[in-house]
């Protein structure tokens, strides 16, 4: 995991928190904050917000990177995420996501409303992401498959 300085932790940790005030869980009752530092030093917040329909709910963590995707940002350095659980960690297609932009040494600090906090690396929490091969090795795999087929 790459070293992330305990000033930069407290600094993504209270930027999570102001994003957690402007999370929309009226459902759940569960209100996430995150805060994504792009390469460039840029930081992109996010909050949870839901939706009646729940599959349209997206995560704060999802809500920061598609703000930096589409601000250009693609190379990231640090996440860190805040909630009132004392052990919280993104969720399943929070940590997909991440590793389409994210390596796996990325440092995510995960904090609690109690001032209680914990680094993990992307590649910790997501093992064994689903990465789909460029095209170009698509189209190589193609043709080894077709030489290896019965006919």
């Amino acid at each position: 995991m790459r070293i992330i300085h305990d000033l930069e932790i407290k600094n993504m940790l209270k930027m999570a928190a102001d994003a957690f005030d402007r999370a929309y869980a009226p459902y759940s009752n569960y209100r996430v904050g995150a805060c994504l530092k792009g390469s460039t030093g840029a930081y992109y917040l996010g909050g949870n917000i839901e939706n009646s329909s729940y599959g349209a709910t997206i995560c704060a963590e999802r809500v920061a990177l598609s703000k930096a995707v589409y601000e250009g940002e693609k190379e990231f350095d640090a996440l860190a995420i805040f909630t009132d659980d004392k052990s919280p960690t993104p969720c399943g297609i929070c940590r997909q996501s991440l590793t389409e932009f994210c390596d796996p040494e990325m440092p995510i600090i995960c904090g609690s409303k109690d001032g209680s906090y914990k680094v993990y690396s992307l590649g910790e929490l997501f093992p064994s992401p689903f990465l789909l091969k460029s095209d170009k090795e698509t189209i190589e795999h193609s043709e080894e498959v077709k030489e290896d087929t019965y006919e």
